[in-house]
C-alpha cells in the first residue's frame, strides 16, 4: 500500500476519534467544569496571598504578618506545608505529589465503578480533583503547598488550609454522604 492510499484512512480515523472525545467530555462536563473552577479559584487565591502577604515559615502568630479578616477568629497568613492535612507526613512533598498523580490516574481508570456519570458524583469528584491538582501544582512549583486560611476558636488554632484543601474535604464528605444514603443498585456478581 502506498502512502497516498493510507492518508484518507488515517484522517478518517482521526476525525472519528474527535466526536468520541467530544462525547466523553460532554459525559463528564460537570466534573471538568467544577474541577477547573476549584483549581482556578485555588491558584488565584494563592497567587494573591504570595503577592501580598509575607511568607511566615514558622507560622508565628502575632508578629504583624497575619492579616485579620475577623479579629480573634479569621486571619490570612502565608505558610508552606510540605506534608498533607494537619501537616502529617511533613517533608514528604515528592511522595505526596506521586500519591496525588496516582489518585488522579486511579479515578480515571475506575471512573465507571465510581459512577462518575451521575451528577452528584461528578460534583464530588470535581471538587476532589480540582483540589488535588491545585495542591499538586504547588508541590511542583513551590516544593510545598501554600496555606493561608487561619481560623482561631478561642485558644485552639485550626490547622491552616487553602481552597484546594476545602475542595478535597467537601468532595470526599459529599461522596461519603451520597454513598451512605444511596443504596448500591448494581446486582451482585454471580
Amino acid at each position: 500500500m502506498n502512502p497516498a492510499e493510507s492518508a484518507p484512512t488515517d484522517s478518517a480515523a482521526s476525525s472519528a476519534g474527535s466526536p468520541r472525545l467530544a462525547a466523553r467530555i460532554r459525559a463528564y462536563r460537570r466534573l471538568l467544569l467544577i474541577g477547573l473552577a476549584v483549581f482556578a479559584l485555588d491558584q488565584v487565591t494563592k497567587w494573591t496571598v504570595v503577592a501580598s502577604v509575607p511568607f511566615d515559615p514558622m507560622h508565628s502568630h502575632g508578629i504583624g504578618r497575619d492579616v485579620p479578616v475577623i479579629r480573634g477568629f479569621f486571619y490570612i497568613i502565608h505558610v508552606g506545608n510540605t506534608g498533607a492535612a494537619w501537616s502529617m507526613f511533613s517533608g514528604r512533598s515528592v511522595a505526596l505529589a506521586l500519591l496525588a498523580v496516582g489518585t488522579l490516574i486511579s479515578i480515571y481508570f475506575w471512573r465507571h465503578s465510581l459512577g462518575l456519570k451521575q451528577t452528584v458524583t461528578q460534583i464530588c469528584f470535581g471538587l476532589l480533583c480540582g483540589g488535588i491538582v491545585g495542591n499538586l501544582v504547588d508541590r511542583l512549583v513551590h516544593h510545598h503547598v501554600i496555606d493561608f486560611v487561619d481560623l482561631h476558636f478561642g485558644s485552639y488554632i485550626y490547622p491552616t488550609f487553602n481552597v484546594a484543601d476545602s475542595g478535597i474535604c467537601i468532595g470526599v464528605l459529599l461522596y461519603l454522604w451520597q454513598s451512605l444514603r444511596t443504596p448500591d443498585l448494581t446486582p451482585p456478581a454471580k
